[in-house]
């Protein structure tokens, strides 16, 4: 007559059997979701700059060190493409507001420099509910603004009549630029794209993740 199986024995061939089922379904996820690496492209450097923020205050290349910034070009007068641009560079910001994308910073940059001062700058970041420590405002001389968005940021600023409501028509595309805290241009995204904004919220984190960790202060001064 064969002998019954112990009680100790039983329950210790449970444990195996339940360690083997489990421990896959912990295991292999976590390898399989575990982020590889990533090789991010080499755009070009961000050239010395000197402009002023929202609140009249210096800015300069110096407040985009150490932290991942998101980049745009738009114009309080704008009355196309920018209040869109504008509203997804919001949500952009509301986004981004955990812990973890905390250094991730956000500028805009204005193409109307002559009619944008500070003040107008000020009213627009207002209205869209920027908050300073995270999105700034740049303006300046229209010649310095010109040379930084035309050069490193291979935008436009070239004026092309008014719109239909009276609105200056400033060629400018609605991209996003993504900056690292070395001053590197990383991305280009398009602004009406799904995909290339969870792509560029996705590179942003990374950058923030995997960057140096040295703290610089956003603007003013």
């Amino acid at each position: 007559m064969t002998k019954g199986v112990s009680g100790k024995k039983l329950l210790m061939g449970l444990l195996v059997v339940l360690v083997l089922a489990v421990i896959p379904g912990i295991v292999v996820p976590t390898l399989v979701c575990r982020e590889t690496e990533l090789t991010l492209p080499d755009l070009g450097k961000v050239t010395a700059f000197n402009l002023v923020d929202e609140q009249g205050r210096p800015f300069t290349e110096d407040a985009l060190r150490g932290h991942p910034t998101i980049v745009d070009f738009i114009f309080t007068r704008c009355d196309t493409i920018c209040p869109v641009i504008t509203m997804k560079m919001q949500r952009l910001q509301e986004k981004l507001m955990d812990r973890k994308a905390d250094s991730i910073k956000i500028l805009s940059i204005t193409v109307d420099p002559t009619n944008d001062t500070p003040e107008k700058l000020a009213a627009y970041a207002a209205k869209y509910h920027a908050i300073p420590e995270k999105w700034r405002f740049v303006t300046g001389a229209p010649d310095k603004v010109k040379e930084l968005v035309e050069g490193p940021f291979m935008n436009s600023m070239m004026q092309e009549g008014l719109t239909k409501t009276g609105a200056p028509q400033i060629s400018h595309n609605g991209y996003f630029i993504l900056v690292d805290g070395d001053l590197t241009i990383r991305g280009i995204y398009d602004s009406s794209d799904v995909k290339k904004l969870d792509e560029l919220q996705h590179h942003a984190r990374y950058l923030a993740r995997t960057g140096s960790g040295r703290s610089y202060k956003f603007g003013g001064g």
